[in-house]
Formats: C-alpha cells, sequence, structure tokens
C-alpha cells in the first residue's frame, strides 16, 4: 500500500506527538490547527505547538477561525485525504467535514472510553481517583467522543501524578496508539467496536472555581483535585477574605469540624475534613511567592481551634 494521505487536526502540546506518529506513518497533506493567539505579558501572537512542529517539517498550515463558514469542508475536499486524524483539535468537526475523508476521521482521546468523554479527561480522571486511565483511538461521528473504538491503550496513574505529569505520559501513549493502529485500520485489518452503554462519564472543560478547596469534602479528594488541577487553575481557598493559593498538601489522620485549624507549625497547616485531615504544606498568598507553612506562619498567626478559612470573595472570577 503507497503511503497514505493525511490530514491532522491539533492544536495543544498534547498533540505534537500523535502529529509526528502520521509523519512518520503517512503523507501529512495538511496541518489544521486553531489560529494563533495571544501570550505572555506582552500579548504576542503565539503559533500553537503543532503549527511550530508542521512548520520545521514543511507541513502546510490551515488556520480556519470557523469549520463551517466558508465551508471548510470544500477545502479539505481538494486535499483527497485518505484519513483524518485528530488529537485535541479544540472544536466539535461539521457532518461535512467528517464525511471527506476516504476512510473518514479517527481521534486520538485521552481516556478509556467511555469514561470520561469531553475536554478535559486528563484532570477529572485524578479528581475522581481512578486507578487507572489511557488513550482510545476511535472513528469519530457527530457526537462528543460517542464514535466507536478502535484501540485502547492503558497506563496506571501514579500516586504522585499531576495532570501535568499525566499529560506528557498520555502525548506519548497517543502517539504510539497511532503507530500500532493506524496503519492496520487503514490495511481494514482493524474493525471498529462500538462503545458500551454503561460506564459512560463526561469531562467537562475545568473552570477556575473547580479549584475551590471545600473542607468539608474528604481529605484525599482535595489532595487529588490538586494533583489534578496542576497547573491550572491550581488550588485554593479564603483566608480572611483574601485568595490563599495551595501548591502542595499530604493527607492527615486529624479529626474535627470540616475548615478547623488542628494544628499550625513548621510541620504544615493542618486543617480538618469531613474525613481525615489536610496539611497544606505550600502555600501562596495574594501577589506574592509560593512559601513554606512555616515561612507563611512567620507573619500569620492562625491558631488550633479557630475557622479561618471561607470562599474567596474572587472565588468565580
Amino acid at each position: 500500500m503507497s503511503r497514505p494521505r493525511i490530514v491532522f487536526m491539533g492544536t495543544p502540546e498534547f498533540a505534537v506527538a500523535s502529529l509526528a506518529a502520521c509523519l512518520d506513518i503517512g503523507e501529512v497533506v495538511a496541518v489544521v490547527t486553531q489560529p494563533d493567539k495571544p501570550k505572555g505579558r506582552g500579548n504576542a501572537l503565539t503559533a500553537p505547538p503543532v503549527k511550530v512542529l508542521a512548520l520545521e517539517r514543511g507541513v502546510p498550515v490551515l488556520q480556519p477561525p470557523k469549520l463551517r463558514t466558508p465551508p471548510f469542508s470544500e477545502e479539505l475536499r481538494k486535499l483527497a485525504p485518505d484519513v483524518c486524524v485528530v488529537t485535541a483539535y479544540g472544536k466539535i468537526l461539521p457532518k461535512d467535514v467528517l464525511e471527506v475523508p476516504r476512510r473518514g476521521c479517527v481521534n486520538v482521546h485521552a481516556s478509556l472510553l467511555p469514561r470520561f468523554r469531553g475536554a478535559a479527561p486528563i484532570q477529572w480522571a485524578i479528581a475522581h481517583g481512578d486507578a487507572e486511565t489511557g488513550v482510545s483511538l476511535m472513528c469519530m461521528d457527530e457526537g462528543l467522543d460517542t464514535g466507536p473504538v478502535l484501540e485502547m491503550k492503558r497506563l496506571p496513574i501514579a500516586p504522585e501524578d499531576t495532570s501535568a505529569t499525566l499529560h506528557d505520559k498520555l502525548s506519548q501513549l497517543g502517539g504510539g496508539i497511532l503507530r500500532e493502529s493506524l496503519p492496520a485500520y487503514l490495511r481494514g485489518e482493524l474493525k471498529p467496536v462500538p462503545q458500551p452503554t454503561e460506564g459512560v462519564v463526561l469531562a467537562p472543560i475545568i473552570q477556575k472555581e473547580d479549584g475551590q478547596l471545600d473542607f468539608t469534602r474528604p481529605a484525599v479528594e482535595l489532595e487529588r483535585r490538586l494533583r489534578a488541577f496542576t497547573p491550572w487553575p491550581g488550588v485554593f481557598t479564603g483566608l480572611n477574605g483574601a485568595r490563599l493559593k495551595v501548591h502542595r498538601t499530604k493527607v492527615g489522620a486529624g479529626q474535627g469540624a470540616p475548615g478547623t485549624v488542628l494544628a499550625a507549625s513548621s510541620a504544615g497547616i493542618e486543617v480538618a475534613c469531613a474525613e481525615g485531615s489536610l496539611v497544606l504544606l505550600d502555600v501562596q498568598p495574594e501577589g506574592r511567592r509560593v512559601m513554606s507553612a512555616h515561612e507563611f506562619l512567620a507573619g500569620h498567626k492562625l491558631a488550633p481551634g479557630s475557622q479561618p478559612f471561607s470562599t474567596p470573595v474572587d472565588a468565580k472570577g
């Protein structure tokens, strides 16, 4: 079989390993990615990571602001792709785009479908306390990650994994599943299997307020949320009305009314939760640098038995 004609659609760093795999597998006739966006303090227009690799390899780059108007499918049809490979593109593909490639569109999704369909599967897998996650290679339809699955690769979630570390592992796994399974699919050797109707869990876009620490929840759940929402949006609580970001914690065995300071020393700030306690180890007051609990307590007295934590006034900001 001649090298397949591939159109690759993806945007962030997560998709780079998938594009690299496609460049090895076939002829990538175009890369479709989101428009450049302002970034950093100077708001300079910055190219998506996928575009950077495409230009390095001399692949034409298309950055349509919308896929529906004018009909992007007409432009895609001129490329005569055998298959469209989609990894973290960031937009739903309309029906006319899905129907252009001869072998359809396949998607690399960072979960074990049907668990965690949606925009943030990596974060929610950690937040839910799953022991494992993985990547799914699926045939796309008009639904949200609802198409039949071609192959899955599993990966254990380590106790110290954050969404950042898991992101990098799953990105590489995504490239690996394409190298192993896309050629077999294009040869007709791999058949799509419909997703089960049971076990569907959605993974919605992360909102800033998802990082709010709610001490009426079990401590283990709050520790997971810190790892899930690192680096963004981070986790935080209110202290005397101001936002206090929390960068490092551990689960303790203390008991008390949720939100009560059980201990405040160089070993950390121990706060009672619904089950167990959460020990705050590294924190960051508003407008200040990250500091240890010991450094923080040098300028902020927290009395055991007090309940100084609250929802910060800008929790939804």
